[in-house]
């Protein structure tokens, strides 16, 4: 009887190492799959039987089962990449996707945007995150939507013309600034300074003229430089100041709102700022500043360490427009495969904790990366070598009782 049962003994042993084959198999097949996380073969003993009258020491085993398998959730190394919306976690968390149909958790970070403007996983599932509106990111979670996305424009407000007049003209002498602007709906207007030498010494009198729309206020006045060069007096003020512009665009085609600008010529204390100056040298135009731009197009985009996506728009301005967001559980290793590097919320994982990069115990996430596999083949093909020790012993095993119950049979020779 005895016999008989060491050969089911063996059995067990068989199908529980071909069972941990399966899952090195899976680990070893997976080595290059992204964000991948690999498990490790649970084996408990089975005991089935207690000689003796329930005697301690005459319990017998019947063999092997796999309880289970582990799952390893160590760091991945690191793959730079250049696809700005390839992300890798750095530390503990899970990037949100959605199917439609709910949401689900993964490591893999290969995300691009669709034809739709959405940021997807190349199965499909769409990236979750909080939309961000004047740098003030929203408490609802929600697919990451990039579909068009563009810069609005900001009107000038204040301009800085940085020119020398010389001071050695003759009178009647005259020098033009253009200044590029924009107005309320993004449109460039230049504006033209022209400046004339008076015939009173360091003195010269400007006309500002506009392309669009007609200048109500602030379209002429003079500049009077001293003897060391510096600008002392603008306009009619007996103290130097900043000069007030009016741009009136009811008539312009197209219309936009009225435009004030400053002409930033002195500092708050009153003096010069350095830029306008009267020099014994020819009439220069060295520099304009000003603060508006135009429209833009999204022309690429940057992830930071928190998660946040950032546009860059081809007026040069750059916006935050999304910040991604995570999941962490209390116990990750509970969480469900569901194939396509995705896995689902279960009762052993406990509900998932949402958040974002780099805010209480959740990671950091590194743009243009991508978290390889953290399966060590080295440390497979060990466990592949123990494993078919182990099936190979237990096949002998078999083998072995089986000679042993041949033994038997021929004592009745």
């Amino acid at each position: 009887m005895s016999l008989v049962s060491s050969l089911f003994t063996g059995v067990t042993g068989l199908a529980s190492n071909s069972e941990a084959m399966g899952v090195i198999g899976d680990n070893i097949s997976n080595v290059n799959t992204v964000g991948f996380k690999g498990s490790k073969a649970v084996f408990s003993d089975i005991f089935s039987s207690v000689l003796s009258n329930g005697s301690t020491t005459s319990q017998l085993g019947r063999g092997s089962q796999l309880s289970g398998t582990l799952r390893s959730l160590e760091q991945g190394s690191f793959e730079a990449s250049s696809n700005a919306l390839d992300l890798a976690i750095d530390g503990a968390g899970f990037f949100i996707v959605n199917n439609g149909t709910g949401n689900f958790y993964t490591r893999a970070g290969q995300f691009r945007m669709n034809d739709n403007g959405t940021v997807q996983a190349i199965t499909g599932e769409v990236l979750q995150g909080n939309k961000i509106t004047n740098g003030v990111a929203s408490n609802t979670t929600e697919n990451i939507d990039l579909a068009g996305v563009q810069s609005l424009p900001q009107a000038t407000s204040t301009f800085e013309l940085g020119a020398n007049l010389n001071s050695a003209a003759s009178a009647t002498s005259t020098f033009n600034s253009p200044i590029t602007i924009y107005n309320s709906i993004g449109d460039q207007v230049l504006l033209n300074v022209q400046f004339t030498k008076s015939a009173t010494a360091n003195k010269w009198t400007y006309a500002i003229t506009s392309s669009e729309g007609s200048i109500t206020s602030g379209a002429s006045g003079s500049v009077t430089f001293g003897t060391n060069g510096q600008l002392t007096q603008i306009g009619t003020g007996s103290t130097l100041a900043d000069q007030t512009i009016v741009v009136n665009y009811s008539a312009a085609t197209p219309s936009a709102d009225t435009q004030t600008l400053t002409w930033d010529v002195a500092t708050a204390a009153g003096a010069s700022s350095g830029k306008l100056t009267g020099f014994a040298a020819a009439s220069n135009n060295n520099s304009v500043t000003q603060n508006g731009y135009s429209t833009g197009s999204l022309v690429s985009l940057v992830v930071d360490s928190t998660g946040v996506i950032k546009g860059l728009f081809s007026n040069g301005q750059t916006s935050s427009l999304y910040q991604v967001a995570m999941a962490d559980f209390l116990a990750p290793t509970g969480l469900t495969r569901q194939g396509s590097n995705l896995f689902a919320e279960s009762a052993t994982s406990g509900q998932a904790v949402i958040g974002t990069a780099k805010a209480g115990g959740f990671g950091s996430i590194i743009g243009q990366s991508l978290e390889l596999s953290n399966v060590d083949l080295a440390e497979q093909f060990v466990a592949l070598i123990q494993t078919q020790q182990a099936f190979q012993a237990s096949a002998r095993m078999i083998t072995t009782t089986d000679d042993l119950l041949t033994e038997a049979v021929n004592l009745v020779r």
